[in-house]
């Protein structure tokens, strides 16, 4: 079933709904400032007491607004729901106090008096909320238009998700294009003449880094694809964490001694086995150290402590790097978000790092935390259970 036949779909039991209530009252006094159901039977007496009282329930209690106009515009009824989203204070009672002020392209004598008008749709914003509002007209048993019925939804979530899907494409495509502009620029240009060896081993190293770093971005993006679908499992064992860090501070040697930084490792005696992927927690340990080991000026030091606490054991890596912005740190795990873009990129970052980070620990119960000073440097801790949650 479609979306377009789900609304549709809705808004028909609702019209069933708000019809059922003021079928009654129609004629009787506006309800402008609360809400009253008639407690006799509505609809030539076919309804029970009790079913009155389940659709007066769920008037009340639906997500969704609904608000109801007779032919001059005076609000017939409103549940709370729609009185929330639109901010609707006691003193508006008319189509124009709701609507009016929003100033949207609705006109409620084309909705009462064309005949094929069926229904219209209108989205908008208030304050921090998006709404979508659907206007149609409700008639009574001679096919008479008798007034306006309004369903009001709120689709915040749904706008905020598709504003990330449209700026996660456009931050792929930027993160991409900027490598192969650098390929095919310097590609075309060996191409268009003859160079010496030395300039063109030069032309081709630059070639091979950026398709090094897409290689990398496509790597990165195939892993937060996979988290994000739980396509990939995490295959759970126990192993020590103290030797995983002292493996993952070899395998980065190479860099360390580049930049002459000093790195000390720290393990206290009663560590218990952690519970979780190996390779997952590996390749978080080495994202934070490749990170520490960049962001340190040269002679930098770092500091690496292993301990448990409760039922976590834990890595904490200080550094004396750069440091990240106080501003900055609730938005580090945004995935292609940068403090220093220029610098990342120039580092070889595709901005991901930490929100893979963050996915690898979320499935496997742990967590990471980052406390950090400009120019004094960064702390990250990083907690890793110790036995299988039930």
């Amino acid at each position: 079933m479609s979306i377009e036949q789900i609304k549709i779909i809705g808004l028909i039991i609702c019209i069933d709904i708000v019809i059922l209530i003021i079928s009654e009252i129609l004629m009787k006094k506006h309800l402008t400032k609360k809400i009253i159901f008639p407690k006799t039977k509505l609809i030539k007496g076919s309804e029970s007491n009790d079913e009155l009282d389940i659709n007066n329930s769920i008037f009340l209690h639906m997500t969704d607004g609904i608000i109801a106009f007779d032919r001059n515009g005076k609000v017939i009824i409103i549940n709370p729901a729609a009185q929330k989203l639109l901010n609707i204070l006691p003193e508006h009672n008319n189509f124009e106090d709701i609507f009016g002020k929003l100033n949207l392209n609705i006109n409620l004598e084309k909705i009462i008096y064309l005949e094929n008008w069926t229904k219209t749709e209108e989205r908008f914003q208030i304050e921090d909320r998006y709404v979508n509002a659907y206007f149609a007209p409700f008639k009574k048993e001679n096919d008479r238009t008798v007034g306006v019925i309004v369903v009001i939804q709120d689709i915040t979530e749904h706008v905020k998700l598709d504003n990330m899907r449209k700026e996660f494409i456009a931050d792929v495509s930027h993160e991409l294009k900027t490598p192969i502009t650098s390929i095919m620029g310097y590609a075309d240009t060996l191409l268009e003449e003859e160079y010496d060896k030395e300039t063109q081993s030069k032309f081709l190293s630059v070639i091979a880094s950026e398709a090094r770093r897409m290689a990398k971005l496509v790597t990165d993006l195939l892993t937060l694809s996979r988290n994000d679908n739980n396509k990939s499992v995490a295959k759970k064992e126990m192993f020590d964490l103290g030797e995983l860090v002292k493996k993952c501070q070899d395998k980065l040697a190479i860099e360390i001694k580049k930049k002459n930084h000093e790195v000390k490792s720290f393990v206290t005696a009663d560590v218990p086995l952690v519970y979780a992927d190996k390779d997952d927690i590996e390749r978080v340990v080495l994202n934070i150290l490749t990170n520490s080991i960049k962001y340190t000026k040269d002679n930098g030091e770092i500091k690496i402590y292993v301990g448990f606490v409760y039922n976590d054991a834990y890595i904490k890596i200080f550094d004396n790097g750069i440091g990240i912005p106080e501003e900055d740190l609730n938005r580090i795990f945004e995935r292609f978000y940068r403090v220093d873009k220029a610098r990342s990129r120039e580092m070889g970052g595709t901005g991901l790092g930490l929100s893979i980070a963050k996915d690898l620990l979320d499935r496997n119960g742990g967590s990471i935390d980052i406390k950090s000073e400009v120019g004094k440097g960064t702390e990250v801790v990083i907690k890793v259970p110790t036995k299988q949650n039930n």
